[in-house]
């Protein structure tokens, strides 16, 4: 499968590029975001930069007839305004989205959103309410299958790092914690490498319903042919 990778750079991008990289059935990786890569030697990747993604743009032959979108950028709504989280959230999101389906309609499309994210649209929580709506604008784009990934905590493993430092304290002083919890209920705390792989499974063998909350994320990380 040929797939477009959107924020390789953060915690999820990472875990979703490095589970693409060691997926035999991945033929090419096309990763596009506004900063390069660290060197890797794979022949099968391809990165473009992009400093504005809400002005990005498919005109290159290798956006045609991708199988899949894995879309991992985001940003925390602290101190952001609605205006200013709404163009980063729905209106990137959706620009990529659109552009992405006019090359390639036949594609699947991934989108990590957040637990909590409100679906009516209607909640006091403004973060919750404008992934609600980039959330059900995607579901009503014609793709051949939107998956939208709701996790709650993830831990990240094989050297992963948040590129925020406050998040990369937060995760050292609770990884304790969240090992213990994963312990306890594997289904409720996912790691990097789940994620990833249950992003493969959205593509090759399709999901149960759009919107995935953790414990479904779980299961189809493991999920066989």
């Amino acid at each position: 499968m040929r797939v477009v990778l959107i924020g390789a750079t953060g915690m999820v991008g990472q875990g979703v590029l490095l589970a693409c990289l060691a997926a035999k059935d991945v033929t090419e990786i096309i990763v596009v975001g506004r900063r390069a890569l660290e060197e890797r030697e794979d022949p099968r990747l391809k990165v473009f930069v992009v400093p504005d993604l809400a002005r990005f743009q498919a005109g290159d032959r290798t956006f045609s007839d991708v199988d899949a979108c894995f879309f991992c950028a985001g940003v925390s709504s602290f101190g952001m305004s609605e205006a200013a989280y709404r163009a980063i959230t729905y209106d990137l999101t959706l620009n990529v989205a659109r552009e992405l389906l006019r090359v390639s309609p036949d594609m699947t499309m991934v989108y990590v959103s957040g637990a909590g994210a409100d679906s009516s649209e209607q909640g006091r929580s403004m973060w919750a309410r404008v992934r609600g709506q980039t959330e059900n604008a995607l579901q009503r784009l014609p793709f051949r299958q939107v998956a939208i990934f709701r996790p709650s905590a993830i831990i990240p493993e094989d050297g992963i790092q948040s590129r925020t430092a406050a998040y990369r304290w937060m995760y050292v002083g609770l990884k304790p914690l969240l090992s213990l919890l994963r312990w306890i209920s594997p289904e409720s705390v996912l790691t990097t490498r789940i994620v990833g792989e249950a992003m493969l499974n959205a593509v090759r063998r399709g999901v149960p319903q759009a919107v995935l909350k953790p414990a479904d994320i779980y299961r189809l990380a493991s999920a066989k042919a």
